[in-house]
């Protein structure tokens, strides 16, 4: 009995391992940043079960076979519909301004579609002003209306976009709602979904939470772009989810959060619609391409009209994207860069080109909320904050609620405004969105509500930042060994 014992005691622990080996080969031969790989090989070896665990349900990006196989499936018919949309050639900008030549020509090289022109931009600052504009669109929608958030939460203004769609498909508009199951999960527990399914709208619970597929696919990727598609013809996008910020984490602790939406009229519509089909089709299976732009160009924007290039990131999407584009743009600055996000908790190479931009002379600005409501990444970020105010870059805490908005100003004419945080998750993992807007009059628009920010904000001195206590500094960097991984 006893030697039964002796070889099994030594058969579980040769299994045991074997299965470290092979996740630490796994680690190292897999293309990674070399700070996540050595962050996981010593969660591994520190915590060997829990970090075997971690690592099988989040060190790695996968979607599940169903959805891996519905992205090469889909590939070849948007391609078509690229080519086709390349047609209509009235539609695509030829030249671009300086400053955003380089992002555009990397954009269009990598996703295979050039900036459109024709389109009419305008930007929303608060809530109110959004949630009545989309309810205004949805009411004089006439024949589709498609929609997909990260977080829909019911209560307040909301109320009465729900209510709008609900009539608007009742009068027969074709309507498609998409939002994440993770972020959304208030939403689920109430009357609404089926509400909105009773009256004939789809509505689809993306990216399922599933505990029995936990090994099967990863649970922190996220659907996290917010976007909305009317007629193919009005679109929005930004940072802001389906919620009223009055009614929204009141208990956080950390205010109400502040948020901007980009409203969208022109051609720029049909390529977020192109997004939009690609998401819902890995969903549901159901292919619903869009249609081609109107070809009526509305004639005062014809010469111009704030040209625009859609960047989408996640599986499925060219790798690594947003990073590249991000850093593009920050190496195309000459004067000035002002970056506005909730959480910064970025990669060495986007950290080296912010600190980069500041040492050659760029006036660079980094506006972040002085609270946040994720304790791991309020602390990591604070990890970044010495090198940054050494290479000049200034840093201001915004004191007026959680300043969710994600933006990037490069000169006061190239924006970039979308759902992406600077960090790891919206750089390396999500389903994201971000709108590139290549005209001086929307960036003087952003230019005004990026600095009532800083006047909303305090700004962080080098000095007032060493005399910071010892315990912070501790948990700063216990966090930061995390940062690959949030």
């Amino acid at each position: 009995m006893a030697t039964v014992y002796t070889l099994m005691s030594w058969l579980l622990f040769f299994l045991y391992w074997l299965i470290i080996a092979a996740i630490t080969v796994r680690i190292l031969v897999k293309r990674r940043p070399v700070t996540s790989a050595m962050t996981w090989l010593l969660i591994i070896y520190i915590l060997p079960l829990v970090g075997i665990i971690a690592y099988v349900a989040f060190g790695e990006l996968h979607l599940g076979k169903r959805r891996v196989d519905k992205a090469h499936d889909m590939w070849p018919s948007v391609a078509t519909w690229l080519e086709n949309l390349r047609n209509s050639k009235h539609i695509f900008a030829t030249d671009n301004s300086p400053v955003a030549e380089p992002l555009f020509q990397l954009v269009e090289k990598r996703q295979g579609i050039a900036g459109v022109k024709g389109n009419r931009i305008q930007l929303l600052t608060t809530c109110e002003d959004s949630l009545k504009a989309i309810v205004n669109d949805i009411n004089n929608a006439q024949h589709s209306i498609e929609m997909v958030f990260y977080i829909w939460q019911p209560g307040g203004l909301v109320d009465g976009v729900t209510e709008a769609l609900l009539n608007a498909a009742k009068r027969g508009v074709k309507c498609r709602i998409m939002v994440d199951s993770a972020g959304s999960w208030h939403f689920f527990r109430s009357d609404y979904p089926e509400k909105m399914r009773a009256a004939g709208i789809e509505f689809i619970e993306s990216l399922k939470v599933n505990l029995m597929r936990f090994f099967l696919r990863r649970m922190d990727l996220r659907q996290h772009r917010k976007i909305v598609v009317i007629d193919n013809y009005i679109s929005y996008t930004g940072s802001m989810n389906m919620v009223d910020p009055r009614y929204f984490k009141q208990d956080s602790g950390v205010g109400e959060w502040v948020d901007i939406l980009v409203r969208m009229e022109g051609p720029v519509s049909t390529t977020l619609g192109i997004v939009y089909a690609f998401d819902w089709e890995m969903e549901t299976g159901q292919r619903v391409l869009p249609p081609p732009p109107d070809s009526n160009i509305m004639p005062f924007e014809q010469a111009n009209g704030h040209t625009t290039q859609i960047i989408a990131s996640g599986p499925g999407f060219p790798d690594e994207l947003i990073q590249q584009s991000l850093m593009t743009a920050m190496f195309s600055a000459r004067k000035q860069l002002i970056m506005t996000t909730p959480y910064f908790v970025p990669s060495d190479d986007l950290l080296h080109a912010i600190c980069t931009a500041a040492m050659r002379g760029v006036d660079v600005s980094i506006i972040m909320p002085r609270q946040n409501d994720s304790f791991l990444v309020r602390w990591a970020s604070r990890s970044f904050y010495s090198e940054l105010l050494a290479a000049g870059v200034k840093i201001y805490q915004f004191e007026d609620g959680l300043l969710h908005t994600k933006s990037v100003l490069v000169d006061g004419e190239l924006s970039l405004v979308g759902s992406v945080n600077l960090d790891m998750r919206s750089l390396w993992l999500n389903f994201e969105i971000t709108v590139v807007i290549d005209d001086k009059s929307f960036g003087s628009d952003l230019t005004l509500v990026q600095y009532d920010y800083i006047a909303r904000s305090t700004r962080l001195e080098i000095e007032e930042w060493e005399q910071r206590p010892f315990w912070n500094r501790v948990v700063e960097r216990i966090c930061y060994f995390f940062s690959p991984l949030l």
